[in-house]
């Protein structure tokens, strides 16, 4: 699909990057033909190539960054905020990629994806994937597209991994990266919420050993690894001024004693499971959490020090006041190791979601750092 709209062309593609003849090899060691991967442009490359900015989503996040259209038929993107005309990425000066991950379940091939061999879904039979993996298949991605620079690779959480990965394996092609809320390696907190997420899935009758795609995908444990991760993306201090302890009143209104008389926080989280389940695939979670698991930039690759002492690029390290899961201090930690690099920080209450959320914050220090960038 192509779509002329204002002074912003969106598009919203398919390619076929790795086929038969040439096969994607996992950095766990199997191979894998062919290889299609779902992504959004916005804006226009110029001549040569060299006007890129390269957008990295987060685990339940996909390529549809951001979308204009007229107010009646408004298809809102998940940095609807940050992309646009006169905002923080400006899509009048730079050329905007957003590609769907490898192992992901909203066009690129991952464990949904019908594996032509037996015509079923991949299932738990799709190849271990690391983030690494997924930056390898962008990078061919944006060589398909005739990028030849990237001004900057951005992303928040597991999109801030991809960042700091770009930053190591192709640094004469960045010019700049700016990982939000992440680490240089995921922690044993990090890690621990993600297990917990899994076994919610792993433990649903409806799972089937991930053979659940001719009868249904498991809801309640999906659903339940969604409400574990909801509570770690945001704070005790956001979750207490928007709910407080109000319950969902009965039908007169008042509040009693039964199993349907639950805190609006309960209903807050039910809802955000049941969502997810609309939109998510439960081996792709299970998939893209471990990936999350296995980063670590540092492996076989040296010392934490000598790997992040290396990075050529220049690094905005973004950190978020309130966040539970990739507390301030990691942010700070990246900045120090890294030469080229500046530290940022979102003030907010809400946690680790503060940037999908403080637009206004991130818009400023994202202009200030790319006008930084470009005098270099």
């Amino acid at each position: 699909m192509i779509e002329t709209i204002t002074k912003i062309i969106v598009r919203t593609q398919k390619v076929r990057l790795y086929t038969e003849a040439e096969p994607f090899h996992f950095e766990s060691g199997p191979t894998l033909a062919p290889v299609d991967v779902a992504f959004e442009t916005y804006g226009e490359l110029n001549k040569d190539g060299t006007n890129c900015i390269l957008v990295c989503h987060a685990l339940t996040g996909n390529s549809h960054a951001a979308f204009y259209s007229s107010e009646e038929d408004r298809v809102p993107g998940w940095w609807d905020g940050i992309i646009g005309p006169a905002k923080g990425i400006d899509t009048d000066e730079y050329f905007v990629v957003c590609p769907n991950i490898l192992a992901g379940c909203y066009g690129t091939t991952g464990p949904m994806t019908i594996n032509p061999r037996t015509m079923k879904e991949y299932g738990t039979t799709f190849p271990a994937t690391t983030i690494r993996d997924m930056v390898r298949v962008q990078k061919r991605l944006l060589d398909w597209l005739g990028v030849t620079k990237i001004q900057l690779v951005i992303g928040g959480s597991m999109g801030g991994m991809q960042a700091i990965e770009w930053a190591v394996m192709y640094p004469d092609m960045v010019i700049a990266a700016a990982p939000i809320a992440t680490g240089a390696s995921h922690t044993a907190w990090g890690i621990g919420l993600n297990e917990v997420a899994r076994q919610a899935i792993f433990t649903d009758p409806a799972y089937k050993n991930g053979d659940y795609y001719s009868s249904g995908q498991p809801a309640r444990g999906l659903a339940l690894a969604r409400m574990v991760a909801m509570i770690s993306y945001r704070s005790p201090e956001s979750f207490s001024l928007r709910f407080q302890r109000e319950r969902i009143k009965n039908a007169d209104g008042v509040d009693v004693f039964d199993l349907k008389n639950i805190f609006q926080i309960e209903s807050y989280l039910h809802y955000q499971g049941a969502k997810l389940v609309e939109r998510f695939d439960a081996n792709t979670y299970v998939y893209i959490t471990r990936a999350m698991d296995l980063h670590d930039v540092a492996r076989n690759r040296g010392s934490l020090e000598e790997v992040l002492g290396s990075v050529k690029p220049q690094m905005l390290c973004i950190g978020i006041t309130s966040d539970l899961l990739y507390p301030a201090t990691e942010q700070h930690g990246l900045a120090e190791l890294m030469p080229h690099a500046t530290y940022a920080e979102i003030q907010s209450i809400h946690g680790h979601d503060a940037f999908l959320i403080e637009f206004g914050q991130l818009n400023r220090i994202l202009k200030e750092f790319l006008r930084e960038a470009a005098s270099q």
